[in-house]
């Protein structure tokens, strides 16, 4: 019934759109008329359909189209009415306030500040690369830096690829671009070219760091591994330690002087236009590397642990194809993903509050004050991390120089906890020194600088949060290897569903209580400088997260360093080398310890393990909050200031609600599909190593052969997978922007809270499973037991949950919201051109073919082999079974048979 009469469901377009501030004009908005017939057939609707699945995809389309026309109706109201923009192309439009005018305490000018801060991030970044440097030159093995530079030539081969998908995918954003800008807006072609080439820049960016990442990564893992011999833990802690810092400050730096270019040397009216552009590129760039890295790392990770069950092997194994595969998993899942999607959530918020600024606020004075402020602080926080990474340094070095063992957690939380408080106190002081002032009525400098102090914080209480359920000191990760003991790998999975849900629980109420502080220092005095000061509250605080972002980033890089280290040991072969003893005491000055090294490199990989999930809900909280302010800015340009249309934002209007519904089921679609592709990618992987593995006396190694061929496997999944969820989203973003604007704003609200406990959920309940696995393999020594097999079980499971679903949420809500900006102003641009019909059909083209690309996730994706048993014919023909036929067809899969033989019918 409903979907028969969607006029009594929803009045849509009621919100005034500002013809100049103060005034509004709302023609009507004709009605559409759309029909099952004025539907278009999704483009491409053929390819790569599933065999003997035509009539099924045939039938989903239909019924796609079904619903799309529902949805279309919504915005074919008669009585459905949208104003004017005052300021067409939206947030685009908007142009700086004069910065030189702010004046400072001791007399400079805001302008100056700023130039100084340029200075600071070229330190920053020639911090890095001094960094990068000392460990280039670090003492390694032969043996081990041959493997270290197979790893990094796999991930640069890697990179390759994923920069020309980038490119194909960054085509959709030009064009979208394009037609609105360069057809709506009155925007001339070169200003439309500016916006254009700063989305190249951003998404630029956010590719150049990931590959610095690797590069630097690649060069730690063998000095990690080499540093194990001698049996002392420090350096194996300082080396990662300064890998990751090198990254962190490299990665800040570029992002700041990026946006400081843009604030102090482009016309003050192309700002607007230059950050958008920024943002869109640099979100793109961080979703397609975060998701792809987050699918090839655990085909991979799958792959290779799988073997361990069914061949009875050791850990990385050097005969084993998966392994290589698996080290250029590490990084491509823990150091391109995060690099690009830390540069794209540091960049993202800035625009966030950037935007709100210029909005919410209408003295241009105070714009000025507040914009400078922002940037102040952010350079004074790269050089308060590098402080506090010095004196931390130190503090490890005097402690743990000559000691035998030491937990390797320690050093790793105390530096979170430095820096949190040296930001902190750096807060107060830039705060007070550019604000003191200016804002010295009511003390407001102080509650600003509280509010970001918030958000520090939660940086430091977060990781704390998260160490409860991940780390191998948790009594919920022990709770997971005691219920595995008596009940296998389906207590463990169990026990770890239950610290996933459990941290959901306090992380959340951790994350609400500092809003909830944000919310009430906001209402001491802020309504005096703009509207809704509670939403640029929350802002600040998710740039409060954001406030440790070099230390942030290094502890999350500690982690794919350490779990490489481990694997270029034992790929290495070092203990075979003949002389080896001799070798390394007569160069190196070395009294190798072989049984301690490794031990130490699985306790420093498990420290590793956790502090990765304690970055996780840090970026994904700052995602959410400051997602919660760029809504505030469509919300705000929507309704003329909130002015007019402010009934749209009530339950009682009906879109708001069916957006807030929309939303959630788009997160569970979006976490099946990023499953499913790693669920096929392993399958196949793991085919294919049993088919290949060699375990004869005489072998010792797996080809390079054998092993590239891994990682072109998990390349195409990755790939494949990528682009039919980023052609998902972004049809789903466009379809739902033009069915109503207040139905988006919904759906991007729903996305973002249904993202944050989705995620914090899946990456603590993996985090916990996987280290339930390291307690098993390093403090009670039980490897190849059956209670082994039961954590590498549950392992394998939440490896997709932590480092695949759950970290792809975060760019997903960012890309939605950036380009749900563009795509709401495109649709009422349109509609106020009186092309409401084509607006309402093109809702419903949208929808099929974003539900098209819905189904291709899973029917294109599935595994294609039969039912039946196919162990006889394993045992028959020595390699995996299958419908031959059926695999063969398989057009992810035809490169791999055609090199391998294996496509023939058998």
């Amino acid at each position: 019934m409903l979907l028969d009469r969607p006029e009594a469901i929803v009045t849509i377009f009621r919100s005034a759109r500002p013809t100049a501030r103060g005034g509004s004009e709302r023609p009507v908005y004709p009605s559409s008329g759309a029909s099952g017939a004025d539907v278009a057939a999704p483009p491409g609707a053929d390819v790569g359909r599933p065999r003997h699945a035509g009539g099924r995809a045939v039938r989903l389309t239909g019924a796609a189209a079904a619903v799309a026309v529902a949805l279309a109706g919504c915005a074919t109201s008669s009585s459905a009415q949208v104003s004017e923009p005052g300021t067409k192309g939206g947030e685009a439009s908007l142009a700086l306030p004069d910065l030189g005018a702010v004046t400072i305490m001791g007399g400079g000018s805001g302008r100056t500040l700023l130039l100084v801060g340029l200075l600071v991030c070229a330190l920053g970044i020639g911090f890095g690369v001094l960094s990068y440097l000392q460990l280039r030159r670090m003492p390694v093995h032969q043996s081990m830096r041959e493997v270290s530079e197979l790893i990094y030539s796999t991930c640069k081969t890697y990179l390759v690829q994923q920069g020309k998908f980038l490119l194909m995918l960054w085509f959709f954003i030009a064009a979208i671009i394009i037609v609105y800008y360069g057809f709506f807006v009155d925007f001339t072609w070169g200003r439309v070219a500016v916006v254009i080439g700063f989305s190249l820049v951003g998404m630029g960016g956010s590719y150049a760091v990931a590959w610095y990442g690797i590069r630097v990564n690649t060069f730690a893992n063998s000095r990690v591994a080499f540093a194990s011999l001698d049996g002392k833990p420090l350096q194996m802690h300082r080396i990662p330690m300064k890998s990751g810092m090198s990254i962190g400050m490299v990665l800040i730096s570029i992002e700041l002087i990026m946006m400081l270019i843009i604030l102090l040397f482009l016309p003050r009216d192309l700002a607007g236009a230059c950050f958008i552009g920024f943002a869109i590129g640099e979100s793109l760039g961080a979703s397609v590397l975060r998701i792809a890295g987050g699918i090839f790392t655990k085909i991979a990770d799958i792959g290779a642990d799988l073997m361990k069950i069914a061949f009875g092997i050791k850990e990385d194994d050097a005969r084993n194809p998966g392994v290589i595969a698996d080290c250029t998993g590490d990084n491509a899942g823990d150091s391109v993903g995060p690099s690009a999607d830390g540069f794209e959530t540091y960049g993202v918020t800035g625009v966030a509050l950037i935007t709100f600024v210029l909005l919410a606020v209408n003295d241009p004075a105070i714009q000025a004050s507040l914009l400078v402020w922002i940037f102040a602080v952010r350079v004074g926080m790269v050089i308060a991390a590098a402080l506090s990474y010095l004196a931390n340094d130190a503090w490890a070095r005097s402690r743990y120089a000559n000691v035998e063992r030491f937990n390797f957690e320690t050093p790793l939380s105390s530096l979170v906890w430095v820096t949190s408080a040296v930001c902190i106190v750096s807060t107060y002081a830039i705060t007070y020194a550019v604000l003191g002032e200016t804002l010295a009525a009511d003390g407001l400098w102080w509650k600003l600088a509280t509010i970001i102090s918030l958000g520090t914080i939660a940086g430091a209480v977060i990781p704390e949060l998260v160490k409860v359920f991940t780390s191998t000191h948790s009594k919920h990760v022990r709770e997971v290897v005691k219920s595995s003991r008596q009940g296998g790998a389906s207590l463990n999975i169990l026990s770890g569903l239950v610290a996933g849900n459990f941290s959901a629980y306090w992380l959340g109420m951790a994350i609400v209580g500092l809003m909830g502080g944000a919310y009430v220092m906001s209402g001491m005095g802020l309504d005096a400088l703009m509207i809704a000061p509670a939403v640029f509250a929350f802002g600040l605080v998710a740039f409060g997260f954001l406030c440790m972002g070099p230390v942030t980033i290094a502890v999350d890089s500690y982690g794919p360093v350490t779990d490489n280290a481990q694997s270029v040991y034992e790929l290495s072969l070092i203990e075979d080398v003949p002389g080896i003893d001799a070798e390394l005491k007569s160069q190196y000055g070395i009294d190798v310890q072989w049984d301690k090294a490794k031990q130490m490199l699985e306790e420093n990989d498990g420290a590793g393990n956790t502090f990765k999930a304690t970055a996780k809900p840090v970026l994904i909280g700052t995602a959410v909050v400051g997602a919660t302010t760029m809504i505030f800015s469509i919300i705000i340009s929507l309704t003329d200031g909130l002015t007019t249309g402010m009934e749209n934002l009530s339950l009682l209007h009906a879109p708001l609600l069916l957006g807030l519904v929309t939303g959630g089921a788009v997160v569970y679609w979006f976490t099946g599909a990023s499953i499913q592709a790693v669920t096929t990618g392993a399958y196949r992987a793991v085919e294919f190593i049993k088919d290949t593995i060699k375990l004869d006396a005489g072998a010792t190694k797996a080809s390079e052969a054998d092993s590239r061929k891994v990682v072109e496997i998990c390349t195409q999944y990755a790939q494949h997978g990528m682009l039919n969820m980023f052609l998902g989203v972004f049809f789903a973003t466009l379809a739902f922007a033009f069915v109503e604007p207040y139905f988006f704003i919904g759906y991007l609200i729903s996305i973002a809270i249904f993202g944050l406990y989705q995620a914090v959920f899946m990456a603590n309940a993996g985090g916990a499973w996987d280290n339930a696995k390291k307690i098993v393999e390093v403090d009670l020594h039980a490897k190849g037991t059956a209670l082994h097999e039961a954590t590498i079980v549950g392992d394998t499971v939440g490896d997709p949950y932590k480092d695949t679903s759950s970290v792809a949420l975060n760019p997903v809500i960012k890309f939605t919201t950036l380009f749900g900006l563009l795509a709401v102003d495109l649709a009422v641009s349109m509609s106020n051109e009186g092309q409401g019909t084509l607006v309402a059909i093109l809702a419903a083209v949208f929808f099929v073919v974003s539900a098209f690309f819905v189904h291709r996730s899973f029917y294109g994706m599935r595994i294609k082999t039969s039912l039946e048993d196919d162990g006889a014919e394993r045992a028959e023909h020595g390699r995996p079974g299958g419908d031959g036929a059926e695999r063969a067809a398989d057009p992810l899969l035809a490169p791999e048979l055609a090199q391998s033989g294996r496509g023939e019918v058998r």
